[in-house]
C-alpha cells in the first residue's frame, strides 16, 4: 500500500483577472463560495485526509500578506467574539486554521505556467509524494467522502499519478488535458498519457485531466526537463505525460462530487446560485417567490 501524501501545493500566484474588478485589491481565493472563502474548500479536503502542510505559491502581485493573514491565530478577535457570546462565529474562525496544519510559502517570481509553478515547491517538499490543487475549482460532495479521500482511495492500491477527471463532449475537449489510451473500469480509467488541449480532429477520449492530483515525487524531478507547451508555458500534464512515456503509471477517477467553476466572475456568480440553493432550504423558498413575482 503507497503512504497517503501530507503536503499540498496551492498555486496562488496569477493576477485573477478573469475574476476583476473585485481581484484588483483582493486575491480571488478570498472570494466566496456560499459564504466561505473559495480558498478555505482547498484547505478543508487537506484536512479531511490528513495533509500536514500546505504549500502556497504566491507571485509579488498576489498577496501573499492575505493569506499570511487569513492563516494565522488572532486571539484578539477570538476574545472578542467569545466576550460577546457569539460562538457560532468564534467556531467558524476556529475551523479556519485545521488542527496541526502548516501553512509554507514558495515564490514563483515568473509566471511560466503552472508545471513551472509546482516546481518552485520543490524544496519544501523535499522527498515526499504531494497533492495539487487549483483552487478556483471547488468539489463538494453533500452526502459522501471528499474528492481527495476518494483519490486517495485509489492512490493506496494504484500508486503512480492518480487524479480527479471528468467526462465531456467530444467538441469541448480542445480546452482540457485528454487521457489518452483510457480504459475504463468502473470509476477508475486507467490511461497510458495525456495531452494537453488536443485539436478536434485529434481528440484521444472524452476523458478531461481536471484536477485535483496525488503526485508521486518522481515528478519534481521530471518537471526541469519540460519543455514549453503549445500555450507557450511549462504545464504539470506535459510532466504527467513524460513521467507515463517513461513507464508511470496513470490513473483518472470519475470521482462522485459537484464541480462548482470559480475561475470567472459569471461563472462564480452561477457556481454560488447552483451552491448556496442546494444547501439552504429558506433560500430556495425565496427564489422560487422571487422567480414566480417577476414571472407574474
Amino acid at each position: 500500500m503507497n503512504k497517503k501524501p501530507e503536503v499540498c501545493i496551492l498555486p496562488v500566484a496569477g493576477l485573477s483577472t478573469r475574476n476583476l474588478p473585485a481581484t484588483k485589491a483582493l486575491h480571488k481565493g478570498f472570494l466566496t463560495l456560499h459564504s466561505i472563502p473559495i480558498i478555505q474548500y482547498s484547505v478543508n479536503a487537506c484536512a479531511e485526509i490528513g495533509i500536514k502542510e500546505i504549500v502556497f505559491i504566491y507571485s509579488s502581485q498576489s498577496s501573499k500578506e492575505l493569506f499570511e493573514t487569513y492563516f494565522s491565530p488572532y486571539p484578539w478577535l477570538e476574545e472578542h467574539l467569545a466576550s460577546h457570546n457569539k460562538l457560532d462565529l468564534l467556531q467558524k474562525v476556529k475551523d479556519i486554521i485545521p488542527e496541526g496544519m502548516k501553512f509554507s510559502f514558495a515564490e514563483q517570481k515568473e509566471p511560466k505556467g503552472n508545471g513551472h509553478a509546482i516546481l518552485m515547491a520543490k524544496d519544501i517538499v523535499g522527498d515526499r509524494d504531494f497533492v495539487v490543487m487549483w483552487p478556483d475549482d471547488v468539489y463538494v460532495n453533500l452526502h459522501g467522502d471528499g474528492i481527495l479521500k476518494q483519490l486517495v482511495d485509489v492512490y493506496e492500491t494504484e500508486g503512480g499519478m492518480v487524479e480527479n477527471i471528468m467526462e465531456f463532449p467530444r467538441e469541448e475537449m480542445v480546452r482540457y488535458g485528454a487521457l489518452v489510451g483510457a480504459v475504463r473500469d468502473g470509476r477508475v480509467v486507467r490511461a497510458k498519457g495525456l495531452v494537453e488541449k488536443p485539436t478536434l480532429e485529434n481528440v484521444p477520449s472524452n476523458y478531461a485531466s481536471m484536477g485535483p492530483y496525488i503526485l508521486p515525487n518522481e515528478i519534481m524531478k521530471i518537471l526541469p526537463e519540460v519543455r514549453k507547451g503549445a500555450n507557450g508555458e511549462i504545464n504539470l500534464t506535459d510532466a504527467m505525460e513524460l513521467a507515463a512515456q517513461r513507464g508511470m503509471k496513470l490513473t483518472g477517477v470519475l470521482c462522485d462530487v459537484l464541480r462548482f467553476d470559480c475561475g470567472t466572475s459569471r461563472e462564480l456568480e452561477r457556481s454560488n446560485l447552483k451552491l448556496s440553493l442546494m444547501q439552504d432550504p429558506d433560500l430556495r423558498a425565496y427564489a422560487s417567490e422571487l422567480l414566480h413575482t417577476m414571472l407574474v
